[in-house]
């Protein structure tokens, strides 16, 4: 799982730098895992399986098996000024755990104890993610399929959350090209 401590790393703009952070995340997550271990390995490179509107599809072994996943950021994030790393959504398939369409974002700041995320698409449909740290899931594999369903079909997704301080921070992505995307790492990781 990636978190925005492996993000801090490096800074990127919204969608024009995007290419470059599955490499710094992997290097980072496999700077900590060799720590963890004792042992220093080279970090897996990720494969980009395509670019599609404002979603990028990868792919990279993780040593026992292939990890694929595609990921986006926000077109928009209110309110402005707010002191906030680079914030993502993800949908992740890891075939060799046997989770597929696993949804998170990383929110860019510590989400408020025990509060919950909620995720909207085309106005309609609407999700409960439970946080952790910066990041929030949907919680199961029925819920996650739901909401990669409802992103194939939609057109805008809203992420909506709450820090540790109160600040309500609303992003809004395009779903444009997340189906073409997912394709590219449904044939990947199959």
């Amino acid at each position: 799982m990636f978190s925005n401590t492996m993000i801090r790393f490096f800074k990127i703009s919204p969608m024009r730098g995007l290419a470059n952070v599955p490499a710094a995340l992997l290097t980072a997550s496999a700077m900590v895992a060799s720590i963890l271990v004792g042992t220093v390995h080279a970090a897996p490179k990720p494969e980009t399986l395509g670019t599609f509107k404002n979603w990028v599809a990868y792919s990279y072994n993780n040593g026992s098996s292939k990890v694929c996943y595609i990921v986006s950021q926000p077109a928009s994030s209110s309110p402005k000024g707010v002191n906030r790393d680079p914030v993502f959504f993800l949908v992740t398939h890891r075939p060799g755990d046997k989770v597929r369409n696993e949804v998170n974002t990383i929110i860019g700041y510590p989400f408020k104890k025990g509060s919950t995320s909620s995720v909207t698409i085309d106005n309609a449909s609407g999700f409960k993610f439970f946080t952790s740290g910066d990041g929030a899931w949907a919680g199961s594999k029925e819920a996650d399929s739901k909401v990669v369903k409802a992103m194939k079909s939609g057109a805008n997704m809203v992420v909506v959350g709450y820090s540790g301080r109160g600040t309500k921070t609303i992003d809004k992505y395009s779903l444009s090209g997340v189906s073409a995307a997912m394709k590219a790492i449904d044939a990947a990781c199959k």
